[in-house]
Order: structure tokens, then C-alpha cells, then sequence
């Protein structure tokens, strides 16, 4: 079955929930038309081509909070026409979406999740056109519920995990995962518990040595205070390959927000764990913030990357940065943001660093630092204005290259009214790259206007 097929199917049945939820819940989305002009669409160091981009999309969030089905599903629908006819036409879709159906209250219940998004096809080539890729993850398993006492419960969890991509063959797997865990109430805010996985990789398209087995142990605690949450997670991993090879390696996962005033907003995250692609698209926050951790869903804003910190597509999509492959790798992740608002002015700065060392083949070995900054000033009661600017130093240990990324530009936009809105957007980035070819320059221009419901 051809790859976008398959992509079409598990969405599909991502989705498929969706009937029987219609009937509660709220639905918000807005649709959305921009025009965006690039005078090096391909990213060329030597051969720049320009070109002129209509992108008409749509964005939806759908939440439930219901007893029997609860959802919290995001989702983008774009469709990238060039009009200078340098590229094939694109619809990409970007989704984060969770169910849970409770078929017996407190006992069973039925849970789906299903993750899509657009990822390179070569990460050592530049972020054009044609270098994306969509890519899946469906999660879909009954949960076990049981009580022991007023304050602890437990759960068994089955899960089917099925992983594809639409260019990259080694992406595609079956997994099967079976998780018991145990939760204890500190108080109404707080929480501990216990855990044990146990995970069966299988790869479509690999040597059947790169198959392995995942086991982990560890003891999270959540804490959801007023001005200040935790998510810390301590543990162990061990990895069996059926090659032979056992691996293994200290586990921790930790998100710390902190609100000391009404004004400011201190948020960090960091992991120490083994990875892979697929992993790192279910749990790596994405355009969106929603994850397997989330705990609500935040509007959607079609035109955030526009204004915002990434560079995406300049409107819905974004294009994450994960290696599309079977490989697994020791990550390590440190990020933090801050965010300061006034009743005229915002100012966001997100300092990150990440280390990533593979097991197997080494030429992706790489470290990366990147900053950014976002400054906005409300001009009018409607109208305001952004400055962003982002630089990256990603440095690939085992080819010896270093690439060096910049990215400056303003955002003007204005809220018509409740439902109509419009952003123009200029945007200079830069790439010094030791890698032949792999220097650029790009200016972007943009204007969209978006309604929402």
C-alpha cells in the first residue's frame, strides 16, 4: 500500500472516534488563505529560485470532558500551491489528537491517540520543499482500571503502536506495549506513582537484529499548584537487541513551571533517556504543546509561526527536526522559556541545548544550541507589532560540519474584529554551513488573513 495511503488511514482512524463525540464537547477552528513570496525557495547556496506560495488551511481543536468519552484532538489541513510551478503542489497535515472511551466506569476503558506531522526526509540537507515528509504515529490499546483504597489505584495499559513515514522506509514499525502502574494521591494537587514498560519494536523494512525489546522502571511525581507545577520522572531503561546487544542507562523526564507574578512566567524541561523517531514525535512537544503529558488544549493560532519563535511553513505547518529513522540514540534535552507581559508589551526568551550520541551508526552524532527571542508592542488596542529573531549552532561531531542559523523579522497584525484578523510578515535567514552547499540566504515575505469561528 502506497505510503500516503497508509498516512491517510491512520488519520482516518485517529479520527474515527469523532462521530461519538460529536454529540457533546466543543468545537473551535478557523480557516485561513495566506500569500507568501521567497527568493530562494530551495534554500540554494548557488541557484536561488524564486517563488510565490498560496496557502489556504484550516485549523480545528476539539475538546470533551465527558464520562463516558473524553478528547482533546489539534489539527492543521494546508495545502501548499507554488505558483511558479518550481514544486509539486503539497497538502500536509499536522495533528496531535487523544480519546479515551470509558466502556465500564472505573474499570475499562478504550484509548487512541494519533500523532501526524511533517518531518525532513535528509536532515543534513537544508529544510526546502522537497526535503519534508509526513509522518504518523497511532496509539490505540484498552486500559485496565483497579482501586486499592481511598487514596491509590492502579492500571494495566496494551498498546498497538504502528509508526510510518511517507519517503523514509526505516521509520515504519509495529510496536506492542504493556505498562502496569500504580498512583497514589499526596494530596488534591499532587501525585506519585510507579511504573514498569515493557515495549516490542519490530521494523517493516530492517534486518531483523535491529528488532529489540524496551524495559523501563521509574517513579513519577505531578504536582499542579497555582503559580507553580512539576512533572518529574526518575528511572532506568535497558535495551535487548536481537543482535545480542543489551544497553542500558539512567531515565529521567522533568517540566518545572513557575508564575511568581501575574506578569512573568518561568518554564523548564529536560530529559536524559534512550530515543528514537517515533518516540520523539509522540512526546517532543510540538507546534501545538500537546503530548501524551498534556493537560488541556491552548487556542490555535494558524499564523503562530509566523510570528513566533520556529520557522515553518510561515503559516500552519511547521517542519519538526527529528532524524526519520529506526535509530535509537542517548538524548540529552535541556529547554527553558520566559515569558514577561505588560498591558503593551511582551518579551519571550527561550534559551536550548540537546546532545544527541547513537548507538548505532554515528554520522548523526550531534550537539545544538539555539536561542530565541520574541519582543511584541500592542501599537493600537488591535494592531501590534513583533520582532523575532532565532539562532541555532548545530554541530555534527562525526562529520565534522557546523552549521550556524539565523533568523531576524517583524510581524504586523491586527484583529478586525471577533472573527477576522490579518498578518503581513517579513523574515531575512542566514545559514554558514562548513558543509559544501549548504550555505544560504532567503528573504520572505507574507500576508494572510484568518477567520475564526
Amino acid at each position: 500500500m502506497p505510503a500516503s495511503s497508509r498516512l491517510t488511514r491512520a488519520i482516518v482512524l485517529g479520527l474515527a472516534s469523532a462521530p461519538v463525540a460529536a454529540f457533546g464537547g466543543t468545537l473551535d477552528y478557523t480557516l485561513y488563505a495566506g500569500l507568501e513570496h521567497s527568493n530562494n525557495i530551495a534554500l540554494s547556496s548557488d541557484q536561488p529560485l524564486s517563488e510565490n506560495v498560496l496557502t489556504p488551511g484550516a485549523t480545528f481543536q476539539y475538546l470533551q470532558t465527558g464520562s463516558t468519552f473524553q478528547a482533546n484532538v489539534l489539527g492543521t489541513f494546508e495545502y501548499r500551491k507554488y505558483l511558479n510551478n518550481h514544486f509539486s503542489s503539497q497538502a500536509q497535515t499536522e495533528l496531535a489528537g487523544q480519546g479515551n472511551w470509558t466502556i465500564a466506569p472505573d474499570r475499562l476503558d478504550l484509548s487512541i491517540e494519533d500523532y501526524a506531522g511533517v518531518q525532513p526526509v535528509d536532515q543534513l540537507a537544508s529544510n526546502s520543499p522537497g526535503n519534508q515528509q509526513q509522518t504518523n504515529v497511532l496509539v490505540v490499546g484498552p486500559t485496565l482500571r483497579m482501586r486499592f483504597g481511598e487514596a491509590a489505584r492502579g492500571q494495566v495499559e496494551l498498546r498497538y503502536i504502528n509508526s510510518y513515514a511517507s519517503k523514509t522506509d526505516d521509520f515504519d514499525s509495529s510496536r506492542g506495549l504493556a505498562a502496569f502502574r500504580v498512583y497514589r494521591d499526596l494530596s488534591p494537587l499532587e501525585q506519585i506513582s510507579a511504573n514498569v514498560e515493557f515495549q516490542r519494536i519490530d521494523f517493516s523494512n530492517q534486518p531483523s537484529d535491529a528488532n529489540y525489546d524496551r524495559k523501563e522502571a521509574f517513579v513519577r511525581y505531578t504536582s499542579t499548584l497555582a503559580r507553580f507545577d512539576a512533572d518529574v520522572l526518575v528511572g532506568g531503561t535497558r535495551l535487548s537487541f536481537d543482535s545480542g546487544r543489551d544497553l542500558s542507562a539512567p531515565l529521567a523526564r522533568l517540566r518545572i513551571g513557575w508564575q511568581p507574578t501575574p506578569r512573568n512566567a518561568f518554564t523548564v524541561s529536560g530529559v536524559y533517556q534512550y530515543a528514537d523517531a517515533a518516540q520523539d514525535v509522540i512526546t517532543a512537544p510540538g507546534v501545538y504543546g500537546v503530548g501524551t503529558t498534556s493537560d488541556g488544549v491552548q487556542p490555535i493560532d494558524p499564523f503562530a509561526g509566523t510570528a513566533g519563535l520556529g520557522r515553518g511553513n510561515g503559516t500552519g505547518i511547521g517542519v519538526g527536526s527529528a532524524v526519520i529513522g529506526s535509530q535509537v540514540y542517548k538524548e540529552r534535552r535541556l529547554d527553558a522559556t520566559w515569558n514577561w507581559r505588560s498591558e503593551r508589551l511582551t518579551l519571550t526568551v527561550a534559551p536550548g541545548f540537546s546532545k544527541l550520541r547513537y548507538i548505532g551508526d554515528r554520522t548523526f552524532d550531534q550537539t545544538d544550541h539555539g536561542l530565541s527571542v520574541g519582543l511584541g508592542y500592542r501599537l493600537q488596542p488591535t494592531l501590534t507589532l513583533t520582532g523575532f529573531a532565532t539562532l541555532d549552532r548545530l554541530t555534527y561531531d562525526r562529520i565534522d560540519r557546523k552549521d550556524t542559523t539565523a533568523r531576524l523579522g517583524l510581524d504586523l497584525g491586527q484583529q478586525w474584529n471577533r472573527h477576522w484578523s490579518w498578518h503581513a510578515t517579513v523574515a531575512r535567514e542566514r545559514r554558514n554551513s562548513d558543509a559544501v552547499g549548504q550555505d544560504y540566504r532567503e528573504t520572505r515575505f507574507f500576508i494572510g488573513v484568518v477567520y475564526r469561528r
